[in-house]
Protein backbone atom coordinates (compact mmCIF):
# COMPACT_ATOMS: atom_id res chain seq x y z
CA UNK A 1 0.00 0.00 0.00
CA UNK A 2 0.80 3.43 -0.94
CA UNK A 3 2.08 6.05 2.08
CA UNK A 4 -0.58 8.68 0.59
CA UNK A 5 -4.29 7.00 0.34
CA UNK A 6 -7.84 8.38 -0.52
CA UNK A 7 -11.42 7.12 -0.31
CA UNK A 8 -13.96 9.14 -2.13
CA UNK A 9 -17.45 9.24 -0.67
CA UNK A 10 -20.62 10.66 -2.68
CA UNK A 11 -22.94 11.44 0.00
CA UNK A 12 -25.73 13.01 -1.86
CA UNK A 13 -25.97 8.77 -3.36
CA UNK A 14 -24.51 7.06 -0.45
CA UNK A 15 -22.10 5.64 -2.06
CA UNK A 16 -18.21 5.12 -2.66
CA UNK A 17 -17.46 8.14 -5.99
CA UNK A 18 -16.29 5.15 -8.43
CA UNK A 19 -14.18 6.83 -11.33
CA UNK A 20 -12.36 10.18 -9.83
CA UNK A 21 -8.88 11.02 -11.05
CA UNK A 22 -6.60 12.01 -8.70
CA UNK A 23 -2.94 13.55 -8.75
CA UNK A 24 -0.66 13.58 -5.62
CA UNK A 25 1.85 16.77 -5.69
CA UNK A 26 4.58 17.76 -3.44
CA UNK A 27 5.67 21.50 -3.35
CA UNK A 28 9.55 22.23 -3.42
CA UNK A 29 11.99 24.49 -1.90
CA UNK A 30 11.08 27.32 -4.24
CA UNK A 31 7.18 26.51 -3.96
CA UNK A 32 6.41 25.46 -6.98
CA UNK A 33 4.32 21.67 -7.39
CA UNK A 34 5.22 18.31 -8.70
CA UNK A 35 3.31 15.53 -9.47
CA UNK A 36 4.53 12.49 -7.38
CA UNK A 37 1.66 10.26 -8.74
CA UNK A 38 -1.92 9.68 -9.76
CA UNK A 39 -4.46 7.53 -10.09
CA UNK A 40 -8.72 6.95 -10.21
CA UNK A 41 -10.71 5.58 -7.61
CA UNK A 42 -11.60 1.86 -7.89
CA UNK A 43 -15.55 0.56 -6.93
CA UNK A 44 -14.91 1.33 -3.14
CA UNK A 45 -13.85 5.06 -4.02
CA UNK A 46 -10.20 3.93 -2.88
CA UNK A 47 -6.82 4.47 -4.14
CA UNK A 48 -3.92 2.13 -2.73
CA UNK A 49 -1.28 3.10 -5.16
CA UNK A 50 -0.60 6.68 -5.70
CA UNK A 51 2.90 6.17 -4.87
CA UNK A 52 5.02 2.56 -5.54
CA UNK A 53 4.52 1.01 -2.25
CA UNK A 54 8.58 1.05 -1.60
CA UNK A 55 8.43 5.36 -1.77
CA UNK A 56 8.59 7.22 1.16
CA UNK A 57 8.33 11.18 1.21
CA UNK A 58 10.23 13.06 3.16
CA UNK A 59 8.50 15.69 6.00
CA UNK A 60 6.54 18.30 3.95
CA UNK A 61 3.74 19.73 2.40
CA UNK A 62 1.49 17.84 -0.28
CA UNK A 63 -1.81 18.48 -1.88
CA UNK A 64 -4.07 15.64 -3.59
CA UNK A 65 -6.25 17.33 -6.39
CA UNK A 66 -9.69 15.58 -7.33
CA UNK A 67 -11.34 15.82 -10.57
CA UNK A 68 -14.83 16.38 -9.39
CA UNK A 69 -16.32 18.38 -12.08
CA UNK A 70 -15.07 15.45 -14.47
CA UNK A 71 -17.10 12.68 -12.09
CA UNK A 72 -20.18 14.74 -11.67
CA UNK A 73 -20.58 14.82 -15.51
CA UNK A 74 -19.73 11.36 -16.21
CA UNK A 75 -22.97 10.70 -13.65
CA UNK A 76 -25.08 12.85 -15.76
CA UNK A 77 -25.09 15.74 -13.37
CA UNK A 78 -23.72 19.07 -12.10
CA UNK A 79 -20.66 19.27 -9.46
CA UNK A 80 -20.24 23.06 -8.31
CA UNK A 81 -16.74 22.29 -7.76
CA UNK A 82 -14.63 21.46 -10.73
CA UNK A 83 -11.81 20.20 -8.62
CA UNK A 84 -11.12 19.66 -4.95
CA UNK A 85 -7.66 20.54 -3.86
CA UNK A 86 -6.66 19.26 -0.29
CA UNK A 87 -2.84 20.09 1.02
CA UNK A 88 -1.89 18.61 4.23
CA UNK A 89 1.71 18.59 5.73
CA UNK A 90 3.24 15.60 6.80
CA UNK A 91 5.59 15.14 9.77
CA UNK A 92 7.17 12.02 9.52
CA UNK A 93 7.37 8.85 7.14
CA UNK A 94 4.03 7.31 8.45
CA UNK A 95 0.66 6.21 6.65
CA UNK A 96 -1.34 9.14 5.84
CA UNK A 97 -5.15 8.93 5.02
CA UNK A 98 -6.92 11.64 3.50
CA UNK A 99 -10.93 10.92 2.90
CA UNK A 100 -13.22 13.22 0.73
CA UNK A 101 -16.53 13.11 1.35
CA UNK A 102 -18.17 15.16 -1.83
CA UNK A 103 -21.84 16.24 -2.90
CA UNK A 104 -22.47 18.32 -5.76
CA UNK A 105 -22.57 21.52 -3.56
CA UNK A 106 -20.10 20.84 -0.87
CA UNK A 107 -17.44 18.12 0.10
CA UNK A 108 -15.17 17.93 4.10
CA UNK A 109 -11.68 16.08 4.52
CA UNK A 110 -10.02 14.58 7.51
CA UNK A 111 -7.46 12.60 8.23
CA UNK A 112 -7.88 9.26 8.42
CA UNK A 113 -6.48 5.91 9.49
Amino acid sequence: MSQITTHVLDTSKGLPAQGIQISLEGRNVEGNWTKLGNGTTDTDGRISNLLDTDTLLDPGTYRMVFQTGDYYKACGSYGFYPSVIIEFETTDSNHYHIPLLLNPFGYSTYRGS
